[in-house]
């Protein structure tokens, strides 16, 4: 866990944050968000789909992003303002996702810092990429 200041941060600072994504996130994600969409939550019918199988919601993918621009990079005390994601592959239950932040730019007037994102899987394969701009925070977290 670290808290980077605008003063702190340089174009090309980069963190990442892995998770796999469970049975439990899957259902979690369903309640919290309302989609119970049987592609992510009926085996049966997600046979059916075009993926074959059951797929973790892609704004569940979205949110491995808050792990890292939260807890490293700017980290804790850092303001979301936008985002945008690429859905290039399905991400499934099991799979292991890498997201990976790099500052691309910086508006220290603004107090702005625009963070690069990809997500890849544990075989190396980029599952989505796209950005975060965010404010980061005014002084170092305690």
């Amino acid at each position: 866990m670290r808290s980077l200041t605008m003063e702190q941060l340089s174009v090309g600072d980069a963190a990442q944050f892995t998770k796999t994504v469970t049975e439990t996130d899957v259902a979690l994600f369903a309640a919290i968000s309302g989609d119970f969409n049987p592609v992510h939550v009926d085996a049966e019918f997600a046979k059916t789909s075009l993926f074959g199988r059951r797929v973790a919601h892609g704004p569940l993918t979205l949110a491995l992003a808050a792990g890292v621009l939260g807890m490293h990079l700017p980290g804790v005390g850092t303001i979301a303002v936008t985002n945008h994601i690429d859905y290039r592959r399905p991400v499934f239950i099991g799979d292991t996702i890498t997201t990976r932040g790099e500052v691309a730019e910086l508006d220290p007037e603004a107090n702005r810092a625009r963070i690069a994102l990809t997500w890849v899987n544990q075989d190396g394969t980029l599952v989505a990429d796209g950005y975060a701009v965010v404010m980061p925070p005014k002084s170092p977290a305690l």
